[in-house]
């Protein structure tokens, strides 16, 4: 395990190595999770950005172009029918 060092800027922000960047992963918008113990030893987590379930999959056209209308359990609504009927 090789040691890294880095300088505390004087707004306390930090720069994490290139080398660790890569073997670690970490790309911009994951998240680094500290914990200090009492003996004033700190841990850094890795927390990676997580993407909505669905981000993944394209859109799908359902057909039609959009102008139908469907009830609630998807039978198409004929316009030519009143409720009285």
């Amino acid at each position: 395990m090789a040691v890294e060092e880095t300088k505390v800027s004087d707004r306390g922000m930090v720069t994490i190595p290139a080398e660790l960047r890569r073997r670690l992963d970490i790309e911009a918008g994951d998240k680094l999770r500290w914990e200090a113990d009492d003996e004033g030893n700190l841990s850094v987590e890795v927390v990676k950005q997580r993407y909505g379930a669905f981000d993944d999959f394209e859109p799908v056209a359902m057909g039609g172009g959009g102008t139908e209308t469907h009830d609630v359990a998807g039978h198409e609504d004929d316009p030519t029918v009143t409720e009285s009927q």
